[in-house]
C-alpha cells in the first residue's frame, strides 16, 4: 500500500462521524442505523445542539479511498471461481459469499491464494468425520459378538445330547425306585398249598351262611295260633241282648 493511499485513509477515520437516528438510546426497538428525522418538531432535524449531527457534505472521506477497505484494497464480493477471472491482485480482495457451503469454499479459497489474491474472511474449514467407518467398524464388533457367541451356540447344541445321555440314567433311578413295589414272584408249589388253605376258608364261609338260612327258616316254619273258628267270631258280635250288629 502506498504511503499515500495510508495517509488518505487515516484522513478518513479521524474525519469521520457516526451518525444515530433520533431516540435509538430511549426506546429498545429502535436501532443505532441512521435514518433521517421528519418531524415538525424534531430537535435533530433543527440541529439543536446535543441532539447528534445531521450527514452533511463536510463529513465526506476522500474521492481516492471512497469504499476501500482499511487494508488498502477494494473488496469485491464472490460466490464462485468464475468470478475470480479479471480480478487484479494489487487493487482488489476478495470476500466470500456466506451461502457457500464449506465443501465449495475449500476449492474458492485454493484457487483464490493461487491468483494471489487476498481474501479477507478466509476460514479454516475443519474436515467433518466420516460416520461410514464409524457404521463399518460397529458392523465389525457385531460380527466378532457374533464369533464370540457361536461357541455358546455349539454348547447348547451339545447339552441336548447330554439331556439325552442323562435320560438312561434317569430311567434306571426309576426302575429301581419301582422295582421294590413289585412283589416278588412265589414258586408254583406254594401257590399250589396256599390254594387249598383259601378253598377251605371259602367253604367255610359258605357253609355259615347256610346255617344262617336255617335259623331263619325254623323261624318262619314255628306253627302260627290256629285261626279260630267263624262260629265263635260270629257269637262274639253278639251282643248281651241277643241282637246281632251288621246285618
Amino acid at each position: 500500500m502506498a504511503t499515500e493511499v495510508k495517509r488518505l485513509i487515516r484522513v478518513r477515520t479521524d474525519k469521520g462521524a457516526t451518525f444515530k437516528r433520533d431516540g435509538f438510546g430511549k426506546k429498545r426497538q429502535l436501532s443505532d442505523s441512521w435514518r433521517k428525522p421528519r418531524g415538525q418538531h424534531n430537535k435533530q432535524r433543527e440541529q439543536k445542539k446535543a441532539k447528534g449531527a445531521l450527514p452533511k457534505p463536510g463529513y465526506g472521506s476522500p474521492i481516492a479511498v471512497r469504499g476501500m477497505h482499511p487494508s488498502g484494497f477494494f473488496e469485491v464480493l464472490v460466490a464462485s471461481i468464475k468470478e475470480l477471472e479479471g480480478l487484479d491482485n494489487k487493487t482488489h480482495a476478495v470476500r466470500i459469499s456466506a451461502t457457500v457451503g464449506d465443501r465449495k469454499r475449500v476449492a474458492l479459497q485454493d484457487a483464490a491464494v493461487a491468483a494471489g489474491l487476498k481474501v479477507l474472511n478466509i476460514h479454516t474449514v475443519k474436515p467433518k468425520a466420516k460416520k461410514a467407518p464409524a457404521k463399518t467398524a460397529s458392523k465389525d464388533e457385531g460380527k466378532t459378538k457374533k464369533d464370540e457367541k457361536k461357541p455358546v451356540k455349539s454348547k447348547l447344541a451339545a447339552s441336548p445330547a447330554k439331556k439325552e445321555a442323562a435320560k438312561p440314567k434317569s430311567a434306571s433311578k426309576s426302575e429301581e425306585k419301582k422295582a421294590p413295589a413289585k412283589k416278588e414272584a412265589k414258586p408254583k408249589a406254594e401257590k399250589a398249598a396256599e390254594t387249598p388253605a383259601k378253598k377251605e376258608k371259602v367253604s367255610a364261609k359258605t357253609t355259615k351262611a347256610p346255617a344262617k338260612s336255617a335259623e331263619k327258616v325254623s323261624a318262619e316254619a314255628k306253627p302260627k295260633v290256629s285261626a279260630k273258628p267263624a262260629s265263635e267270631t260270629k257269637a262274639k258280635k253278639k251282643t248281651d241282648s241277643g241282637v246281632k250288629k251288621n246285618e
